[in-house]
């Protein structure tokens, strides 16, 4: 008789919201913000990014065919280095699997570089994505780690010094506008994020798709991967 009032007396409590029912514990790396089916691309953002290392990107890659865009940041709220905010969809508190991850550079940069907690997320979604994008001084994010050991990359090139400071050991490219060697796609300075990602679009769905994202956008687009015009004035 106890044992049957108790149990009706659990169910009205379940009922009315004053104990919550036992589940089973899920692992957080199960979870994904995106879609099924869908061309996944991770932007990872941090106080002090530059807007256009971030949004020239989007512009472009947004409007491929089947693209869903995710931001990622260690606190929902962030703010980029002109002011704006944005919020994140996700944490770095997990990881995930994607097609791309795309790094931007800015300000943020210089002391992230010392942050071993995003040095070890980082890795860890390095491995998880199919391919990784950085922007202006992203680059120097990815060169606190190794991954880019070995492979041609580039970097803003006002700030090229200090970037190739962090790690000697990839090949670092100093005249080229974008480097695309093995999963890593490396862009100069802001804008040249907008070129490689134009590039990426080519790469992906070919150069008519690419003309046509340009013309929607109304912008012109540099091709050429080999010659960043700002190199020389930054030497």
């Amino acid at each position: 008789m106890q044992r049957r009032q108790f149990i009706k007396g659990a169910s009205l409590m379940l009922a009315a919201g004053v104990i919550a029912p036992r589940t089973q514990a899920k692992s957080t790396t199960d979870s994904s913000p995106f879609q099924a089916g869908k061309y996944r691309i991770l932007a990872l953002v941090f106080d002090d990014y530059e807007t256009l290392d971030l949004h020239g990107p989007v512009e472009m890659l947004g409007h491929m065919p089947n693209a869903e865009i995710k931001l990622v940041a260690a606190k929902e709220i962030v703010k980029s280095y002109q002011g704006p905010r944005v919020v994140a969809d996700c944490l770095t508190a997990d990881t995930y699997e994607c097609d791309l991850l795309l790094i931007p550079g800015g300000l943020g940069t210089r002391t992230l570089v010392s942050d071993t907690a995003l040095r070890q997320w980082l890795i860890k979604q390095v491995a998880r994505s199919q391919n990784v994008f950085t922007v202006c001084t992203g680059t120097a994010l990815l060169a606190m780690t190794s991954v880019l050991n070995g492979r041609k990359a580039t970097t803003n090139k006002m700030a090229f010094e200090w970037v190739t400071s962090l790690n000697d050991n990839p090949q670092w490219q100093p005249k080229a506008r974008w480097v695309y060697d093995g999963k890593f796609l490396t862009s100069s300075g802001v804008s040249a994020g907008t070129d490689a990602a134009l590039f990426w679009v080519k790469h992906l769905h070919g150069e008519q798709e690419a003309r046509r994202i340009e013309t929607l956008t109304e912008y012109s687009w540099n091709q050429d991967a080999s010659n960043d015009p700002y190199a020389v004035v930054h030497k």
